[in-house]
């Protein structure tokens, strides 16, 4: 545990919640107090059981004042962020005064100066158990509450915050009385915020970003507005509820956030630089922050109008989100085309439930520490792809009526997985809960594909066979189309497709017996179950030319995930999956499916092909994207996603061909030549020792942006200098001024293929010196950069064992445990692709 930070047992909260009921909030921040410590001050009111005791969290820097029921209490009795709490009457009224540090960690109140023109932004992010260092707070899921909120801040400021609020002539801005909220939901932004307001269906609208975004927000308002509109619509139409948090929605795009985004009611925050869009940029980015802004849209009902009792069943908020965030992209608004994501997403869930972290969609999660590293694939992606599957097979109609009744049930309340399989249940007519527990409460994805025995083209037996991990050996129920499909001129057409129910190990299959073997046998067509799949070879022989002839872009997301898959399992050699790609990627015309596999290939050349080979790989892989580069259509983003992967494994070789790009306005393919792509090719030229720290400083001259800052410190650590490494090293381990996103941005350049040689002995440093490094960050920290600076390109055996006796250690912070554990596995599966061939 992070020292000082609370963290709460499972067991810890049901005895507090069984304890007390908090009736309100009164909470007053003083912003005013200088750049490094804010004044809060808050009051609970809370009943409880007559003479009991318990404990209230708070995490200040210097607490100022406890009281409890007019009775003052001494200040020295807290210890580790808890405050105990005595002989409670059944009435209370606890007030506690503090001064508090503001974060650079992105948790609590961030505060961030922009060093293109020192103006001062804050917001806080309470989440998962950090509204503690804001307010004094009983900070678990199911102690929710109303709150008002009021803060003074300086005169050139405005204050957002989860509803409706105003300046009185004080200067205190103070805001209406809340719905009750879960702690991690209480939100507000500080600073000299640019905001644009708009009207639609009775509700104000707002979107607030910094003052250096204000022309990318002006610029791409009426998009943004367009996205909520549409999906507040059709959330409306899907729910039949309506939004139940006031007459307020804001959307506010804040500095260096470490999520991409927050839920709060009323007052959503998202990750500015991921999201406020200062170069040029791909479709299926703009369609990915219209997901976002569906997900956590689609919030305000899963998790925010309903909470989870614990954060055993985060699923309850998080995969809702993904799957309804999806559908709300794709009915709602342009980007119609999200659909076809949903394959990749699934596959993300797919990779998270094969490691040893692997956990059940609902999960078990002893104490808050624990629960930040189960928001992952299987949370989100997994439990999205199974909530897909379970409404296919009930029908919107009662899927719908299922949950219209579960927000009617715990209305501003909590609830748990019973609470949802019962109301699902009682909406179609059917005991779910046998569902639940497959799919629910196991873990481990099933494999499927077909086997078939053929005579003369002609299919004479046929089963869909069925595996599980042993390790996980569960195997479920699975409704799925087969679809068959055979080149008929220019075209591929899908000839002929049978539903089967699957269960067990296999499954016949009579519907195929005297039909014509095709050049194409997918399993899971229409994507409606989660599971792996697999070709079969007479069609992994086909796909690169099958591929481009498929008009269904869901169809070609699968089969795309599947070859992915294939390689990541060493069924697949890289170098023909890369084949492949050559015949078919520069016809594909999803520019998200492009941009993954491109991403993908990436990893197979620096990961799982063999070290001798790799340079072999990386041509492969830039002469791809130079295709999609030239012979993509132009304006659809092809272009520039192309060009980014050429830049990415340009070579020694092409140090030329670098420096023209960087000095240009336009590449050759007519893409401009902005901050971001120049950024990205300074970079390379770092790496491979072409530029110096001279370069770098010329850049950031031109573009001294906040984001030009953690780009100059990449490429700083990028360097192939002995004295740079050095610094990068210690920057990363030991700097407690530096904040989230700048530590990030350094440890993203300390590792590269090229500099194996150079970084050969900060392998075994990492794994002697991350505890007490990385290890004693905040929480999200240790995620990310312990993530960034596992060293990953080093896939040997030694690096594994390193890892593993790491892993001995029973003392390593829980969220470090969590990195290694993943990183590690990702080590050896690329140990092993390697030893499966090339």
């Amino acid at each position: 545990m992070i020292v000082g930070m609370p963290n709460l047992r499972h067991d810890e909260a049901k005895t507090r919640a069984d304890l007390l009921s908090v009736d309100g909030y009164d909470v007053a921040l003083d912003l005013t107090q200088g750049p490094e410590f804010f004044g809060s001050d808050a009051t609970i009111r809370f009943r409880a059981t007559e003479g009991g005791s318990t404990f209230v969290e708070v995490v200040p820097e210097t607490l100022l004042e406890v009281t409890l029921n007019g009775t003052s209490l001494p200040v020295d009795a807290l210890v580790d962020g808890r405050y105990p709490l005595s002989n409670l009457a059944a009435d209370n009224e606890l007030r506690i005064r503090a001064q508090m540090r503001y974060s650079r960690s992105g948790e609590g109140l961030h505060r961030f100066v922009d060093p293109e023109d020192d103006r001062t932004y804050t917001y806080m992010m309470g989440f998962l158990n950090m509204a503690s260092r804001v307010f004094a707070c009983f900070e678990q899921p199911d102690l929710k509450a109303p709150y008002r909120l009021s803060v003074t801040a300086p005169d050139d400021w405005i204050v957002a915050a989860n509803e409706a609020g105003d300046r009185d002539d004080d200067g205190t801005w103070r805001f209406m009385e809340t719905k009750p909220l879960a702690t991690y939901f209480v939100c507000l932004i500080a600073g000299a915020y640019h905001a644009i307001h708009r009207e639609h269906d009775g509700v104000t609208f707002g979107l607030y970003a910094r003052q250096t975004y204000r022309t990318a927000l002006e610029t791409d308002a009426d998009e943004l507005f367009d996205v909520t509109f549409g999906c507040w619509d059709r959330f409306h139409e899907l729910y039949g509820v309506a939004y139940p948090f006031g007459s307020t929605y804001d959307q506010c795009f804040v500095p260096e956030f470490n999520a991409g985004a927050m839920e709060n009611p009323g007052c959503v925050t998202f990750r500015d630089e991921a999201f406020m869009f200062r170069s040029a940029v791909t479709r299926a980015r703009r369609a990915a922050r219209a997901t976002t802004m569906a997900h956590e849209m689609a919030h305000m009902w899963f998790g925010d109008l309903v909470t989870m009792r614990w954060w055993n069943d985060l699923w309850l908020n998080e995969s809702f989100a993904q799957y309804m965030g999806m559908r709300g992209a794709a009915e709602g608004t342009r980007y119609r085309e999200v659909a076809a994501a949903t394959a990749s997403s699934t596959l993300t869930g797919i990779a998270a439930d094969e490691r040893p972290s692997t956990h059940p969609v609902a999960g078990v999660v002893d104490e808050s520490d624990g629960a930040l590293a189960n928001f992952d694939g299987i949370s989100y992606s997994k439990g999205g792809a199974i909530l897909h599957q379970l409404t296919v097979s009930l029908g919107d109609d009662v899927f719908f009526a299922g949950l219209r009744l579960y927000f009617e049930r715990h209305r501003f309340g909590n609830a748990a997985l019973s609470d949802l399989i019962a109301c699902l249940s009682e909406a179609s007519g059917r005991d779910l809960s046998a569902w639940a527990s497959a799919w629910l409460e196991t873990t481990g994805p099933n494999t499927l594909r077909i086997a078939f025995d053929e005579d003369g083209g002609v299919f004479t037996a046929a089963t869909v066979e069925q595996t599980a991990h042993p390790d996980h050996p569960t195997l479920r129920p699975h409704r799925l189309t087969i679809g068959l499909y055979d080149k008929v001129g220019d075209e591929v057409r899908r000839t002929y497709a049978v539903s089967v129910d699957v269960d067990g190990a296999s499954t016949s299959v009579p519907e195929l017996v005297g039909r014509p073997v095709p050049d194409l046998v997918l399993v899971n067509d229409g994507n409606a179950t989660f599971a792996k799949t697999r070709l079969d070879e007479r069609s992994l022989d086909s796909v690169a030319e099958l591929l481009p002839g498929i008009e269904d872009p869901l169809t070609r997301a699968i089969l795309w995930c599947v070859l992915l898959d294939m390689v990541r399992d060493g069924e697949l050699a890289p170098m023909r999956y890369l084949d492949i790609l050559t015949e078919a990627l520069s016809t594909e015309n999803q520019i998200a499916l492009v941009e993954g596999q491109l991403r993908f290939a990436g990893e197979a050349v620096d990961h799982y092909l063999p070290a001798e080979r790799r340079d072999e790989g990386a041509a492969a892989l830039r002469a791809i994207a130079s295709a999609v580069a030239r012979e993509a259509a132009a304006g659809d983003g092809a272009r520039l996603a192309g060009l980014r992967t050429e830049i990415e494994y340009a070579s020694v070789g092409d140090l030329e061909w670098l420096w023209s790009l960087y000095r240009s306005e336009t590449s050759e393919t007519g893409v401009a030549v902005d901050d971001e792509l120049r950024w990205l090719t300074l970079r390379r030229l770092c790496v491979h020792g072409a530029a110096t720290e001279e370069d770098i400083a010329g850049r950031l001259a031109v573009d001294p942006s906040s984001e030009g800052h953690k780009h100059a410190a990449t490429c700083r650590a990028a360097l192939p200098d002995p004295s740079a490494k050095a610094a990068a090293w210690d920057t990363v381990m030991r700097d407690r001024e530096l904040s989230n996103h700048v530590l990030r941005a350094t440890a993203d350049g300390f590792w590269w293929p090229e500099q194996a040689e150079l970084t050969a002995s900060y392998v075994a440093r990492f794994f002697a010196e991350v505890s007490s490094g990385i290890g004693t960050r905040m929480p999200w920290e240790i995620r990310q950069l312990g993530t960034a600076m596992f060293p990953q390109y080093a896939v040997d055996v030694e690096t594994s064992r390193a890892a593993h006796a790491l892993l001995t250690d029973v003392g390593i912070e829980p969220s470090l445990r969590r990195v290694i554990v993943d990183c590690a596995d990702d080590l050896d599966r690329a140990v092993r692709v390697r030893g499966a061939g090339t």
